[in-house]
């Protein structure tokens, strides 16, 4: 469907088929159309000028015209519109927003999704104006998400609006709210309060970003850029996540400077290579780049290459990135990324939802884009790179072969057919306008689809479903652009397994693989003549044992149904039977088993038309005896299914009977109508003869089937026959003759219901057919209610119902594959695979006709007749059945009656109008009315200010658009149908008040009456209880998955067109009666709901709320009816402690729709919420944790609503009406004030109630008081009451622990508070445009001219005094200076901005806190938790306690700073209990961080006492229980802020220096870490490292483990933060980036006093070694001192900068490495120092870096000594290799490989082994044009050795003599030769066929080498057992491949018995 009628599926759905409608602005699959936004104009439109206002592309499908009544026309659209837009407009003048405006709003969507059209222009003011007003500040939060998915609603098609030309959004005010997100340091203060959700914020980023001016790029980035920064890590994830999500992709004009790829892209590259490791980075640049080829794939004026608009270096660079995001496992190497990403802070806000958006169809999009006939003929090209990459991993996409990479796999593929079936398609239709040179042409799509081929091939018949319906979409795609590629092999696949011939699960995926391709057969010559084979092929497939596959059959057949019409095509005189095909299909089967799965068919040049024309007639000669052999297996299938009452929805059984009809619907539509009368014969014998009662639902789905294809001709065998054993099964079997209870059918009358069952499926959905039989059908219901009692009257009641429906709705009576005209002129072979064109269609439709009205009415009219009579009956005083009988009689007979009636309002629903039906008496008839003149229309319903309308859904539909109701109100049957439905309803209210007096725990009776309320209220002028429009079109998006082709439009088989225009008609049927007004009755009925939503029964409790919130949502107004009822209720409850009611009163109020109204409705929610606080006191668990669960949704309760919002009016202007409205929106806007102050009232006295309440009460009660109090009275104009203020401040002390964290969070909410109401000069709307009154903030501009600006900010962070300002951000000119930068003064002015509401506070705070005060805040903070997991530093006692100090510094508070000096000291007491370390951290934290910001004589007060006691406390001290304590304090004082303002804690720390001959390893390490942590946070800032450096390098070899894990970190710590780039602006950024070459700078260059250090280190432990002696057990200098450097080089390898080290990686790491693996002795040193080795391989080296590495590692593999490092040398060389696929030079490959060739002739055997392994996968993942010369190469090289070494003769041999050394040598290199021919087969171990060369290899192998005696002999058995094992599964196949001799080797050696 159209993405309109439902949430459109994410690219992730789980059939990939629909994927294609995930938003189209943020995946790729509708956007290509923003390409070259500069040069192409739009497509041009077929309607003239006319409709190219609207919209660039003309509508496929032409909805109106297809509808069987008459629509408006566009007249009265555009009226309804400006109505709307009029309201709209009056709404938000009014300030009108929740919920005048989001009602206009979802009126306005309404309008849309009808699929009504409005021009460009207003459509792109409308979206100008609902951006604006999503980003307001003051708006709720709700109606901003409201309004912000309206943004997206009206930009998601691209050919609607094209960004640039009709649409330019700007970007800041959206980057303000982002930056407000992820920078908080950045905004002004207390912002965070009104924030928008993250993800809704992110939502409209993605959509609106491709609307955003390319021109602004410029600007964008130099925003965005000065803030990166890695020494503050979070930073560069939140810039690139900024990056990513704001900067428009599209070209910009040529003249634009630093705009062009070519200028920006190299600088992208750069930050890329500043965050290596990342896999959140690698993501991020993959979408942008990707994004930029989509949108610059038609831009002109930027070269477009081989590799799109990108250069050599940087596609190498992305296909490397590519090759890590598989994380494809390698040898042994590790995943190359780091844990980098856990330090993305804030930055993690901005990721893209994987799903939604995932990482393979970035990649997609990439390649696809790049692609162009220009890649044909150069090397190497974005071609040739997927081809290589493709065919290097192709071993993972094999089924054995799963792991973590197989989904991603698997969708890569999917995603890079599906967007390169879309991009031809598009081109083909012009839809895509591109240059010529740039299109794709047959060559490149051919190549293309032939790297794909196999590895689709491998995927079908993989194991996991979901990763298996990827391929099966890819295949239809390749299939569709080279038939003659993919249809030869995909059948020499399938034919084998059809044919049973290979294991199950090959089968189904055969099946569905030809259901995905049945219509591309269909199409082709020659393919299609195999059609009918596969189908006779397919049929065994269903089969009552294995219900999957018959699943997967039904759906083939479905396929093949709706492509191919099931017609004889024979002709007079011509061929007449299936000879001829059968041969063909016979010979086209032996063909392509013989030539295996590389088979080549060219039907276009093999057959001559008239030839293949023949074939395709003969095929169809077999057609009927297929059609019979299908039914009977069908028959068969139902025999044997179990009884449907025992399955679960969703089970295999039940999926098979709901596919059933679907597939043989359009089998019946295509048959001719000979086929048609034998099926017709077959089914209606099978119906009469048998009863199969399990299958009964199923059989009768199959009748309607074959009743909607003709009914003339199927009702005429049917009706008779069933009417005729119905009436024989009542009168001589006795069925259903006696009242039954129970569930189970009798034996007796199954053939009744069997009848009964097929006769009800026979009249619905057939049109007016029936009134043929109009008596018979009208006599056998009343002879069936007559004489029948007991289950049966069900099915019975259920024919009614069906017949009804049939009689009253709109449905299309046409399932034909063909126009009617095409049909009369008779089908032929042109005909198969012919789709109907949308602008061809015309459809059948059924209307109802009066005298089908005539007979409803009278139908309904006796039913419910007798009906309600039996009901009566029931309730008298003499029941004809006791209501004490035994077995439920009673009750059975009622529920069966008050369903009848239930069934019989619904199947007449479309007959009830909507406007009646609420007690209206309308003049007009329904439908055509238009809205009432007055917009005020809406306002009448609230004249209580109190009662916040609580949801748009209350306002009445305003506009109504016809949808072909059928009555006139002055029909004398327009009155009668409405009185019978009214009488029913009063005689359900009558039922409702006898079952609550006399049955009262009758649960099934009241289920089956609240059923029929529900049904009675909702089923008005549409059947909603059965959802038939969100069932068409869950069938239809199911049905068209096989046809839906990326970028054509609607090219689906007739039927499916149909459906779509019955859904469009449903839609607006659905539209009409979606609410209305309530009648009198209505009002009764939802009180009596309301009544029983407090049954003391809870299954009656249950149905009766379901049905209330059903009915509520369709009528306006009920909340407020029914809320005063269940309040009363819960009252009742809680007075008489009747635990059910008060949970049934519960959980109507707080779990259902009624919350939203109770909140917002002032009327109600005081007592609400006095009555929920009650609750808290009730003694029983269920009722506690029903309350605490309603918590969470309750706490916003009380708080302000909107009081003022910020928007431009000038921006609503532009839709302002002609006539005046402002006396309206006076009117409106004084209302809505007025209701505010008195809600606000309301509120205000509600919260001084909860106060008092507070202060006796239980402390549950007291702890929900608290927050709601708090709510309700602290406000912006009087911050908060006396009495709030006093409860909050001594609650902080209460003695409950609960209730303490509650006040303390509620004491600090005040304050902040009153600190905004200060910062803002007391203004709210101050607060919203965020002035702040802020003396102590403010911004340097940047010098730019002078040269040494870094080294002079930087120079003056080295003394810590005679500095004007502080810099506490880390960012500015980290990466590059931008215009200003925000710093704080150093010597703060103090804050006395307060007026006189805020002092009144702060003076009664300050009476509060007294000395006493803090000796018992303290004391608690000192008590042990109750709860372990709470032993931490708690930052919410550390905040309240900064705002009190203050308080106090500025002498407010009755006690001083003197008092808490002393307490502080009694507090840590004598510092050996670790609770007092938690206390006295938490309130020196306190102290010191909160003092920054004051004048310089409260800090020094405050810093001269407590910096030196914590000082002292970390000298002596710490101990390991409260370390963590200290370093949490240490960190919040210094983190985030300049080293200066610690210069306490910063000197003495920074002067810390290791002391050697010290015993206590816990104290050094832990003074080690706080280092550590004073250099992390002050990051490159920190200018004191020089002496701790020298001191902690002199020191790497400390014996303490502790301690040297510290050293290594903090070592590592310091060369991190050292690394900044600071360039001098933006500008001088891209230009240096663009000057040093297309993927920009290298970035963190070693410095010459690193390198320097490096050797000078790495020089010592040299010498140590040497000095070591061997074996030697104790720790040496060199073990310890290695340690330390291990973990110094783990921790910079694991983290952004590990490519500073590169250059040290030949000489010296990897010979020190291999050094300290040798130490056997040291088992811990061994383990680090292999773990550090392999990161190496993994380390992203930049181009011709890698040259001397690989030297090494071959050096050491050829000439190390110990044979360990040779083997350890090998371990990286396979890794660096595969890592590098796409960077390593020819020359390094060839010398890798030749290295790995000489080390199989290594003299120990594991080294040999190792090799062997290692070269098989490098030609494993070696790209085909390197493998193959390759291959080749070693297999004469390993061949020759073979033959050169014989192996040595066995002499007799002399005792004493010694083996002589050269015998040995021949062995090894006889053996490396088998290895190395070993090495050859093992890289290949799925590939099948086998390859050309490999058979000749192995029976080489096995001639020459397997009996061999001893490790030459082994080996070679090995492979050949290891090919064997491998290859168990496609063996069949394989073996053909070998000539009879090589098998006879091969047996030879293999199967060779044992006993023998």
């Amino acid at each position: 469907m159209d993405d309109s009628l439902g949430p459109p599926p994410g690219a992730s759905s789980a059939f990939p088929a629909s994927g294609g409608g995930a938003g189209a602005a943020s995946l790729g699959f509708a956007a290509f159309d923003t390409i070259s936004r500069a040069t192409s104009p739009g497509v041009p439109c077929a309607d003239g000028q006319e409709d190219d206002k609207k919209r660039y592309r003309p509508r496929t499908f032409q909805y109106f015209r297809l509808l069987p009544f008459d629509v408006e026309d566009d007249a009265h659209r555009d009226a309804a519109l400006q109505g709307i837009l009029k309201n709209l407009y009056i709404s938000i003048m009014a300030e009108d927003f929740s919920p005048g405006a989001l009602h206009w709003t979802r009126e306005l969507q309404g309008w849309l999704n009808l699929k009504f059209e409005m021009t460009r222009e207003l459509r792109a003011k409308l979206t100008h104006l609902y951006y604006h007003l999503a980003l307001a500040p003051g708006l709720d939060s709700n109606t901003a998400d409201r309004f912000a998915r309206m943004v997206v609603t009206l930009t998601r098609k691209k050919h609607y609006l094209k960004p640039g030309q009709d649409l330019t959004l700007d970007w800041r005010p959206l980057w303000k709210e982002l930056k407000a997100m992820v920078l908080p340091s950045e905004v002004p203060h207390h912002q965070g309060q009104r924030r928008r959700s993250h993800k809704h914020i992110l939502k409209l980023c993605l959509h609106v970003n491709s609307y955003f001016d390319p021109k602004e790029r410029g600007a964008i980035l130099e925003e965005l850029l000065p803030f990166f920064s890695t020494s503050a890590m979070s930073n560069a994830y939140i810039v690139v996540g900024a990056l990513n999500i704001l900067v428009p992709t599209g070209p910009a004009p040529p003249t634009d400077r630093n705009s062009q790829p070519s200028d920006y892209a190299p600088t992208f590259f750069h930050l890329w290579q500043l965050m290596t490791r990342s896999k959140a980075f690698d993501v991020c640049f993959i979408d942008i780049f990707s994004r930029m080829a989509r949108d610059y794939l038609g831009c002109r004026h930027v070269p477009f290459t081989e590799h799109g608009i990108f250069t050599r270096e940087q596609s190498d660079a992305i296909f490397t990135a590519i090759l890590r995001l598989t994380e494809i496992p390698v040898g042994q190497a590790n995943s190359p990324y780091s844990s980098l990403d856990y330090a993305s802070g804030l930055g993690v806000y901005l990721e893209k939802d994987k799903k939604k958006y995932p990482v393979p169809y970035m990649i997609a999009r990439w390649i696809t884009h790049s692609l162009s006939p220009t890649c044909l003929n150069q090397e190497p090209s974005i071609l040739t790179n997927l081809e290589g990459l493709m065919e290097s991993i192709d071993t993972f996409f094999h089924p054995s072969n799963q792991g973590s990479w197989t989904s991603f796999l698997a969708q890569l593929t999917f995603f890079l057919t599906d967007i390169f079936v879309s991009r031809w398609n598009r081109e083909q239709s012009g839809e895509l306008d591109i240059p010529e040179d740039r299109r794709i042409n047959d060559a490149l799509k051919k190549r293309f689809v032939l790297a794909l081929k196999e590895v689709t091939f491998m995927g079908l018949f993989g194991k996991s479903s979901k990763v298996v319906n990827y391929y099966y979409s890819t295949l239809q795609g390749l299939a569709y652009l080279e038939p003659d590629l993919i249809l030869p092999g995909a059948l020499q696949r399938f034919y084998p397994s059809l044919q049973g011939l290979v294991e199950v699960h090959r089968t189904t995926s055969s099946l569905c693989g030809l259901q995905m391709i049945a219509n591309i057969m269909s199409k082709h010559k020659g393919y299609r003549c195999h059609l009918t084979a596969l189908l006779a092929l397919a049929l065994p497939g269903i089969d009552a044992n294995d219900l999957g596959k018959t699943q997967y059959t039904l759906n083939f057949i479905q396929s093949v149904a709706y492509s191919i019409p099931f017609v004889p095509l024979v002709k007079e005189g011509g061929i007449r039977d299936t000879n001829l095909a059968q041969s063909w299909v016979q010979g086209q089967m032996e063909r392509m088993e013989a030539e295996g799965q590389d088979v080549k068919i060219n039907y276009n040049e093999e057959l001559s038309d008239e030839d293949e024309a023949e074939i395709l007639r003969s095929s169809t000669a077999g057609l009927g005896e297929f059609v019979l052999a299908l039914l009977g297996k069908v028959f068969a299938l139902l025999e044997n299914l179990p009884d449907s009452s025992h399955l679960r929805t969703g089970s295999p059984e039940d999926n098979v009977i709901n596919t059933l009809p679907a597939a043989l619907t359009p089998l019946f539509a295509s048959l001719s109508p000979e086929l048609f009368d034998m099926a017709l014969e077959k089914l209606a014998n099978f119906v009469s003869s048998h009863v199969v009662h399990q299958a009964r639902d199923a059989m009768a789905w199959i009748c309607n089937a074959l009743c909607k294809v003709s009914a003339e001709k199927t009702l005429k065998v049917f009706i008779p026959m069933l009417i005729v054993n119905i009436r024989n099964e009542i009168d001589y079997n006795g069925a259903a003759s006696d009242r039954s209870s129970g569930t189970e059918v009798l034996p007796r009358d199954r053939a009744l219901v069997w009848h009964v069952s097929m006769l009800s499926m026979c009249v619905v959905h057939v049109g007016g057919e029936v009134l043929k039989y109009k008596d018979d059908l009208f006599g056998i219901a009343e002879y069936m209610q007559e004489n029948c009692r007991g289950l049966p009257t069900i099915h019975i009641s259920n024919y009614i119902h069906h017949l009804l429906l049939n009689l009253t709705h709109t449905y299309p009576i046409d399932n034909a594959l063909y126009e009617p005209d095409r049909v009369a002129h008779g089908l032929d072979v042109e005909d198969w695979g012919r789709p109907t064109k949308p602008s061809e269609l015309t459809i059948r439709w059924h209307r109802p006709s009066h005298d089908e009205i005539l007979f409803a009415v009278e139908l309904f009219e006796s039913q419910t007749r007798s009906a309600a009579q039996r009901l009566e009956q029931l309730m008298s005083d003499d029941p004809p059945v006791s209501r004490k009988g035994k077995n439920k009689e009673w009750s059975d007979e009622l529920s069966r009656s008050l369903t009848a009636l239930r069934l019989i309002i619904s199947g007449v629903s479309t007959l009830f109008d909507p406007q009646r039906a609420s007690g209206e008496t309308s003049t007009q008839s329904n439908g055509n009315g238009t809205a009432e003149a007055d917009g005020d229309a809406m306002m009448e319903e609230d004249d209580d200010p109190l009662a916040e309308v609580a949801d748009d859904e209350e306002l009445k539909r305003q506009f109504h658009y016809p949808a072909g109701y059928i009555l006139k109100p002055e029909d004398p049957i327009y009155n009668r149908i409405h009185e019978l439905r009214e009488d029913v309803g009063r005689l359900l209210s009558r039922t409702h008040y006898f079952l609550n007096a006399n049955q009262q725990d009758d649960v099934a009776c009241f289920t089956s009456l609240y059923a029929t309320y529900r049904t009675w209220i909702t089923d008005v002028g549409i059947e909603r209880s059965a959802h038939p429009l969100e069932r068409l079109v869950r069938l239809y998006k199911a049905d068209i998955s096989p046809f839906k082709i990326s970028g054509l439009r609607k090219v689906y088989p007739r039927p499916l067109l149909i459906k779509r225009a019955d859904a469009y008609q449903l839609q607006r049927v659905k539209y009409n009666s979606a609410y209305r007004k309530k009648s009198e009755l209505d009002k009764q009925l939802l009180l009596d709901l309301a009544e029983s939503c407090t049954s003391s029964y809870a299954d009656v409790r249950r149905v009766a709320q379901g049905a209330q919130d059903s009915s509520l949502k369709v009528l306006i107004g009920g909340r407020p009816l029914v809320i005063p009822v269940i309040m009363a209720r819960l009252r009742k409850a809680l007075d008489e402690n009747d635990h059910d009611r008060i949970k049934g009163a519960m959980y109507t109020l707080l779990f259902t729709t009624l919350l939203k109204t109770l909140m917002r409705d002032w009327r109600f929610a005081p007592d609400l919420m006095r009555m929920y606080i009650e609750t808290a006191a009730v003694d029983k668990t269920s009722i506690q944790n029903l309350g605490s669960t309603a918590l969470y949704p309750l706490l916003d309760f009380g708080k302000p609503f909107e009081r003022l919002i910020i928007f431009d009016r000038e921006v609503v202007q532009t839709i302002q009406p002609q006539e005046d409205c402002s006396a309206v929106i006076k009117r409106r806007h004084d209302f809505i004030t007025e209701r505010r102050t008195k809600v606000e009232g309301k509120k205000e006295a509600l919260g001084l109630e909860l106060t008092e309440k507070a202060k006796t009460t239980h402390w549950k009660i007291a702890s929900r008081c608290a927050i709601f109090a708090l709510n309700c009275c602290l406000r912006f104009e009087t911050l908060a009451t006396r009495e709030l203020i006093e409860l909050v401040a001594n609650g902080t002390n209460d003695p409950h622990p609960g209730l303490r964290s509650n006040y303390l969070s509620a004491f600090s909410a005040i304050f902040t508070a009153i600190d905004i109401r200060a910062v803002y000069s007391h203004e709210y709307r101050n607060y919203l445009i965020e002035e702040e009154h802020e003396e102590n903030r403010y911004q340097i501009p940047v010098p730019t001219d002078d040269p040494n600006l870094t080294d002079n900010f930087l120079s003056q962070f080295e003394k810590f005094d005679g500095t004007d300002y502080f810099v506490d951000c880390d960012y500015p000119g980290w990466l590059v200076w931008g215009k200003q930068f925000p710093v704080s003064r150093a010597n703060p002015k103090p804050f006395l901005a307060y007026d006189e509401v805020e002092d009144r506070v702060r003076v009664q705070i300050g009476q509060i806190i007294t000395r006493d005060w803090f000796k018992k805040c303290f004391e608690y903070l000192k008590q042990e938790p109750r709860d372990a997991g709470v032993d931490r530093f708690r930052m919410q006692n550390l905040l309240l306690l900064m705002n009190v100090f203050d308080l106090m510094h500025y002498g407010k508070t009755a006690a001083t700073f003197d008092d808490i000096v002393e307490l502080v000291k009694d507090v840590y007491g004598d510092g050996t209990d670790k609770h007092q370390h938690r206390a006295t951290a938490e309130i020196l934290g306190a102290l010191l961080s909160g003092s920054a910001d004051d004048p310089r004589e409260f800090r020094d007060r405050v810093w001269n006492f407590a910096a030196p006691l914590m000082l002292k406390i970390i000298a002596d001290d710490l101990t390991p229980d409260n370390l963590q304590y200290w370093m949490t304090c240490l960190h919040i004082i210094i983190d985030g802020k300049d080293p200066r303002r610690c210069r306490e804690l910063t000197e003495a720390l920074s002067s810390f220096r290791l002391d050697k001959n010290s015993n206590a390893a816990f104290k050094e390490s832990s003074k080690v870490q706080l280092v550590e942590f004073i250099i992390n946070d002050a990051g490159w800032h920190f200018r004191h490292e020089k002496p701790i450096l020298e001191d902690f390098l002199a020191h790497i070899d400390h014996p303490y483990k502790s301690v040297r894990e510290s050293i290594g970190r903090v070592i590592a710590t310091i060369y991190r933060t050292r690394y900044h780039e600071s360039f001098k602006n933006v500008t001088e950024l891209l230009e240096k980036n663009k000057a040093a070459s297309s993927i920009g700078l290298r970035a963190y260059q070693p410095t010459e006093e690193f390198s320097a250090t490096i050797k000078d280190v790495f020089a010592r432990l040299e010498k140590w070694r040497h000095e070591r002696t061997a074996g030697q057990q104790t720790p040496s200098s060199y073990t310890s001192g290695s340690k330390t450097v291990l973990i110094w080089l783990d921790s910079m390898l694991s983290s952004q900068e590990c490519i500073q080290l590169v250059p040290f990686f030949p000489d010296p790491f990897i010979d020190q490495l291999l050094h300290m693996m040798d130490v056997k002795e040291d088992p811990e040193l061994m383990k680090l120092a292999y773990h550090v080795y392999r990161h190496l391989p993994n380390i992203p080296f930049r181009s011709g870096e890698d040259d001397a590495f690989i030297a090494a590692l071959i050096r050491v593999g050829k000439t190390a000594v110990s044979w360990h490092q040779r083997l350890r040398a090998l371990v990286n060389m396979q890794v660096v290799y595969f890592r590098r696929l796409f960077l390593t030079q020819p020359a390094q490959r060839q010398m890798l490989f030749d290295a790995v060739g000489d080390m199989l002739s290594d003299p120990q055997l594991e080294v040999r082994d190792c090799a062997s392994a290692t070269l098989a996968g490098m030609i494993r993942c070696s790209p085909a044009p390197i493998r193959s010369p390759i291959i080749i190469q070693l297999k004469d090289r390993f061949e020759l050795e073979l033959q050169l070494n014989p192996m040595p003769k066995k002499k007799t041999k002399v005792p004493g003599t010694d083996t002589p050394v050269d015998t040995q040598k021949q062995i090894v290199r006889r053996h490396a030769a088998v290895l190395g021919l070993g090495a050859l087969v093992e890289a290949f171990p799925y590939a099948t066929p086998v390859p050309k060369w490999m058979p000749e290899v192995l029976a080489h192998l096995a001639t020459r080498a397997a009996n061999d005696p001893g490790v030459v002999g082994k080996a070679t058995k090995a492979i050949l057992a290891e090919f064997k094992k491998t290859r168990q599964d496609s063996w069949s196949v394989d073996q053909k491949y070998f000539t009879p001799e090589q098998l006879e080797d091969l047996e030879g050696v293999l199967w060779k018995s044992y006993f023998a």
